[in-house]
C-alpha cells in the first residue's frame, strides 16, 4: 500500500509544472478587454529580444520587422526585454500615438540609466517646462548667440590635430567637440580633473542601453548605475562649489536657475543635476554616431564628396579674412550640406522614431492597445517607393528645391513627432553640418571595409577612423 507522505513529491511537482504550463499559457496568449493587435509574445521573460537585436544594414528594416509585417500586416504584439509591446508601421497612427501620448516607453534598462525622475519622462507640463527651458540653448536663437562660434572653433582645432596625425576618428572627435562645447556652455568653466573624470565616465556607459534589466557585478545594467553615480556625483560636487564660491555657472545653470527664481520653484538641485546629466548622456551618444554614419555614406559617394567639398571652399573663398569663424549666415547658406544631411538622417532612421507609453487603452484600427504597454512606432515612410524615387539609394539630390529645414513631415520623421520631438534636431544637425565643413577642407578618406550596422544604436564594427592627407585647395 503506498504511503501518503510518497505522493507529496509527486504533487507537488506537478503542481508546479501546470503552473508554469498556465503562466507560459498566459504570457503568449494575453488577455486584453477587446481585441488585441496579432503576433506572438515569445518565451516568457526573454520573448522575442534576441531575434529583436540581431544586427542589420541601415538601408533595411531587420530580419525581425520585415517577417512579422509579411506575416501580421503593420501593426503587431511582441515582447521585448519582457515588455509588453506594440510595434506600427503605419506612419498615420504613429503620428496620433505621438500627439495624444507623451509619456516616453523605455525599457527598464533605460529607465535606470536615465532615472525614474527625469524630467524627459515626467508628466507633459513637466516635459514641456523643460523643453521650452533647452530651447534657450539649443534652440536657433540659442545656436546663433551662444553655439555657433564656440562649436566651430573646437571643431577646427580638432581637425588640424588629426590632420597633423594623419587621421582620427569620427565618433571619438565628434564626442569631444559635443561635450567640450555642452560643457562650457552648461558648467562654465571646469578643473582639469572634474573634466577629465568626466569624459572618462563618458567612455565607461555601454552601448547596450536597451538591454534586460538584471543587476549583477559585470553586468550592462551594473556598469550603467556605476558610471551614472559617479556622474551625477561629479555633476552635483561642482555645482556646489561653484555656488557657494561665488564662482560663474555656465550659461544654461543659470537660465535655468534665473527661471527658478522667477517663478519661485523649489525644485531641488537633484532634479537639477539629474537633468543635466540626461542632457550630456542623450548628446554624448547620439549626434556622433549619426555623424560617423553620414562620414561613412559620403565616402562611399565621390559625386557627393566632391560637391561637399565645392561648397565648403566657396564659403571660405568668400571671405575676406580666409580664416575667419562660421557664421549663421554660412551655416544656412550650405545647402548641399543640408540636402546631405537630411538625406543621411532618412536612411539611417530605421528604428522606432515614436517610442511611447499607453496611458489609457487606445482602440486603432479595430484593435486594442492596452494601458501600459509599449508602442514602438517605425518610420517604414522613409523606404517607401511611393513617398521617395528609388527609396535605397543615397542621393542627396532628391531634396533638391525642397524645405531643408524641417525636421518633421508626414513622410520624413527622423527626430520623432509630438509632443516628445526631439529638442536637439537643429543643434545636431548645426553639429553635423560644422564638422563636415572642416571635414571639407582636407583630402581625406574612409577604409572601403569600415561598416555601418544597426542594433537598435548604429554600430561600427571596424570603427569610424578617416585618414587626412592633406588641405583640399592645395
Amino acid at each position: 500500500m503506498i504511503e501518503i507522505h510518497e505522493l507529496w513529491w509527486p504533487m507537488i511537482v506537478s503542481l508546479f509544472v501546470m503552473k508554469l504550463c498556465i503562466w507560459i499559457y498566459q504570457w503568449t496568449n494575453p488577455k486584453g478587454k477587446e481585441k488585441l493587435p496579432p503576433g506572438s509574445m515569445g518565451f516568457p521573460i526573454i520573448g522575442e529580444t534576441f531575434e529583436f537585436m540581431k544586427p542589420h544594414d541601415t538601408l533595411e528594416f531587420s530580419t525581425f520587422l520585415r517577417k512579422r509585417m509579411l506575416r501580421h500586416g503593420p501593426l503587431f504584439r511582441t515582447s521585448i526585454f519582457g515588455a509588453k509591446v506594440i510595434v506600427s508601421t503605419d506612419i498615420a497612427l504613429n503620428m496620433e500615438i505621438a500627439k495624444v501620448n507623451s509619456v516616453i516607453g523605455a525599457t527598464e534598462s533605460l529607465t535606470r540609466l536615465f532615472g525614474k525622475k527625469n524630467l524627459f519622462s515626467q508628466s507633459k507640463e513637466s516635459h514641456k517646462h523643460v523643453r521650452n527651458l533647452t530651447l534657450q540653448l539649443l534652440g536657433s536663437q540659442g545656436l546663433r548667440l551662444r553655439m555657433i562660434q564656440d562649436i566651430d572653433l573646437s571643431a577646427r582645432r580638432h581637425m588640424e590635430i588629426g590632420a597633423r596625425g594623419g587621421g582620427l576618428d569620427i565618433r571619438e572627435t565628434s564626442s569631444k567637440i559635443l561635450m567640450q562645447c555642452l560643457a562650457k556652455k552648461v558648467m562654465g568653466d571646469m578643473e582639469h580633473e572634474a573634466a577629465k573624470e568626466l569624459e572618462l565616465c563618458w567612455r565607461g556607459i555601454p552601448s547596450g542601453w536597451f538591454g534586460f534589466s538584471y543587476n549583477f557585478p559585470g553586468s550592462t545594467v551594473y556598469q550603467i548605475l556605476k558610471a551614472r553615480k559617479k556622474m551625477l556625483t561629479i555633476i552635483k560636487e561642482m555645482i556646489v562649489k561653484k555656488r557657494a564660491s561665488g564662482e560663474e555657472l555656465g550659461e544654461f545653470l543659470d537660465i535655468i536657475f534665473q527661471e527658478m527664481e522667477r517663478q519661485g520653484e523649489t525644485i531641488s538641485l537633484d532634479t537639477v543635476v539629474e537633468y543635466i546629466y540626461t542632457f550630456f548622456l542623450l548628446a554624448h551618444e547620439t549626434t556622433p554616431r549619426t555623424l560617423a554614419a553620414m562620414v561613412k555614406q559620403i565616402s562611399d559617394h565621390p559625386q557627393v564628396m566632391q560637391e561637399l567639398q565645392r561648397e565648403h571652399e566657396a564659403i571660405v573663398q568668400n571671405k575676406t579674412d580666409k580664416e575667419a569663424g562660421l557664421t549663421w549666415e554660412d551655416y544656412k547658406s550650405m545647402t548641399f550640406t543640408h540636402m546631405v544631411i537630411n538625406e543621411s538622417l532618412r536612411t539611417t532612421s530605421t528604428f522606432p522614431t515614436v517610442l511611447r507609453k499607453t496611458t489609457h487603452d487606445l482602440e486603432v484600427r479595430g484593435y486594442t492597445i492596452p494601458a501600459g504597454w509599449t508602442f514602438m512606432g517605425y518610420p517604414l515612410i522613409h523606404l517607401s517607393e511611393e513617398k521617395y524615387d528609388d527609396p535605397l539609394s543615397f542621393n542627396p539630390w532628391r531634396w533638391k528645391g525642397k524645405d531643408l529645414s524641417a525636421t518633421i513631415s508626414k513622410s520624413y520623421m527622423p527626430f520623432g513627432a509630438g509632443p516628445r520631438l526631439c529638442v536637439g534636431a537643429e543643434f545636431a544637425k548645426l553639429n553635423m553640418a560644422i564638422f563636415v565643413h572642416h571635414l571639407s577642407r582636407y583630402r581625406w578618406s574612409m577604409n572601403s571595409d569600415t561598416k555601418v550596422l544597426r542594433q537598435y544604436i548604429l554600430l561600427f564594427p571596424k570603427g569610424t577612423h578617416v585618414q587626412i592627407t592633406g588641405r583640399y585647395s592645395e
